[in-house]
């Protein structure tokens, strides 16, 4: 798998402390990319996909796994093969893409169904620059979407992602 590069504890790609891998490579090309690096497929460095399951395991306080890029898309098979191993591990999937659900979902790729189908929050669509915005909650342009891939599948359209409430896990003892 080629990779640019990966981050131990990322607290700006999902919800939660992830283990972020870029992967490299990127067929959309979007201007002002904050990624521009990523772009070109034979960038970036060859690494194992045991050697981000190894990865993955050195940090017991992360929360996930986060494939962004470069376009993860573009190495469907090794990241649905990586995001299998997270989901194994008790993890969360996020997925961030050019692409739209639409796309993915409809182009009949079976690459591209695994990972979609091993991916638990996708952020979709092209980054636009005059989109772009600091107050939206992991996204780069306001035309991306924050989608539950479960419930989008099942429901046959996209369905926003609901933030989880992590006061939820505790209870309140009544008076």
């Amino acid at each position: 798998m080629r990779i640019a590069n990966t981050v131990n504890d990322s607290i700006v790609d999902g919800y939660g402390l992830r283990f972020t891998v870029f992967t490299q490579g990127c067929p959309h090309h979007c201007p002002d990319c904050h990624n521009p690096d990523t772009h070109n497929p034979a960038g970036g460095r060859e690494t194992t996909l045991e050697e981000l399951i190894e990865a993955l395991e050195k940090n017991p306080l992360i929360d996930g796994l986060t494939l962004s890029g470069g376009e993860p898309f573009a190495q469907a098979a090794d990241c649905a093969i990586l995001a299998r191993a997270a989901h194994d591990r008790g993890l969360t999937v996020w997925t961030y893409t050019g692409y739209l659900f639409e796309t993915l979902r409809d182009r009949g790729n079976e690459h591209w169904s695994a990972l979609l189908k091993e991916t638990d929050v996708l952020v979709d669509g092209l980054f636009i620059a005059a989109e772009k915005s600091y107050d939206l909650l992991f996204r780069g342009s306001r035309n991306q979407r924050v989608l539950d891939v479960k419930a989008s599948l099942t429901q046959g359209r996209p369905v926003l992602w609901q933030q989880e409430d992590p006061l939820d896990q505790f209870t309140i003892p009544e008076s």
